[in-house]
């Protein structure tokens, strides 16, 4: 691995705890143009590092997606000037964003890493320095021939760099925040980081980097549980305004058997709607052949999601159907590895 002395890093403070330190008053966010003197470890790099701010900061309870355009605009604007970005964000909904911004950044040749800490930088046992510190060097670092490492949307988070759109948040309070339990890590970090490079996604040919900001969010989710009554299933599958639906199933994608829900998932898509079926558990994949729940569910037309997340089948909805009017085009769409979101 090389790096050249003319790299270029852009970091992103969207908000978020690692943004913080402490005050007379609580934890406050810090100016974010001084963050060489809160992290003075980023001054031993030797290419150039600039920062941005968003204005207002988003609380990460609070990200929407349009803040996701602003960082998809931002991104864009200043491709050329930078051989990478990081992106600053709140934990809580730092999956969401960095699904959503993998599907919106096409022909994405250079590295987007999200990250973010437990404890503000500026605490006594923080982990945001090793994060940031880390998140930079992922950022900025080339092979032999000058191209990126890993030029995609990923999460740095405790040691590990995981796909964006295959991380999900598992743990509140401990460091090890994010997992990415149906893909290995793109890289793992110890006294060196070491790639994966079977993993990473390089683009096939150098394309511009193409946007894609207009996202249709009308998606609802019904988490399927014991004690579902048929009038809380109805108001999902069938309510208005609502173009598709994630149904989060048991196991390999298995649902109840009642007739009543069986006969509410062909209303629903009889009306047009899209369902789209995301396992509840953490790893494992969707297999509507295997068992006659599912299959039920396969037969009144609902969509397999693999081995997807919750996060990043709610953003290639969003991206998908921002894309195309046409319902059963999303259809054959979501069944398609677009971005590395699903294994097959």
């Amino acid at each position: 691995m090389s790096k050249s002395d003319k790299s270029a890093i852009l970091l992103i403070y969207t908000g978020g705890t690692i943004g913080m330190k402490e005050s007379g008053h609580g934890l406050v966010p810090f100016d974010f143009s001084q963050i060489l003197g809160e992290v003075p470890e980023l001054q031993k790099f030797t290419f150039k590092i600039d920062s941005y701010t968003f204005d207002p900061l988003i609380d990460s309870s609070d990200v929407e997606p349009g803040m996701w355009k602003d960082l998809a605009m931002l991104i864009r604007e200043k491709y050329d000037d930078y051989d990478g970005f990081v992106v600053l964000h709140g934990t809580d909904t730092m999956a969401y964003s960095a699904s959503a911004l993998s599907f919106m950044l096409e022909g994405l040749g250079k590295p987007v890493i999200f990250t973010g800490s437990q404890l503000p930088v500026g605490s006594l046992r923080t982990d945001g320095k090793e994060n940031l510190v880390s998140a930079v060097e992922v950022a900025s670092a080339k092979d032999a021939n000058g191209r990126a490492m890993v030029p995609e949307v990923a999460i740095y988070f405790n040691s590990q760099l995981l796909r964006g759109n295959r991380a999900t948040k598992v743990n509140a309070t401990a460091f090890n925040a994010f997992r990415s339990p149906n893909c290995p890590p793109l890289a793992e970090a110890g006294i060196s980081i070491r790639y994966n490079k079977a993993m990473i996604r390089y683009p096939a040919t150098t394309v511009p980097l193409c946007i894609h900001t207009e996202l249709d969010t009308r998606v609802a989710i019904l988490k399927v549980h014991p004690g579902i009554t048929e009038q809380v299933a109805r108001n999902v599958l069938l309510g208005s305004g609502i173009r598709a639906v994630i149904i989060e199933t048991y196991g390999s994608g298995n649902a109840i058997s009642k007739p009543w829900f069986t006969d509410i998932i062909r209303e629903s898509t009889a009306s047009g709607k899209i369902l789209l079926n995301i396992t509840q558990c953490l790893a494992g994949d969707v297999n509507m052949n295997l068992y006659a729940t599912g299959k039920a569910l396969k037969e009144a037309g609902v969509v397999s999601g693999s081995d997807i997340t919750t996060e990043g089948g709610l953003a290639k909805l969003f991206y998908l159907m921002g894309e195309y009017a046409d319902n059963e085009k999303v259809k054959r769409l979501l069944e398609k590895n677009l971005r590395g979101e699903i294994s097959k």
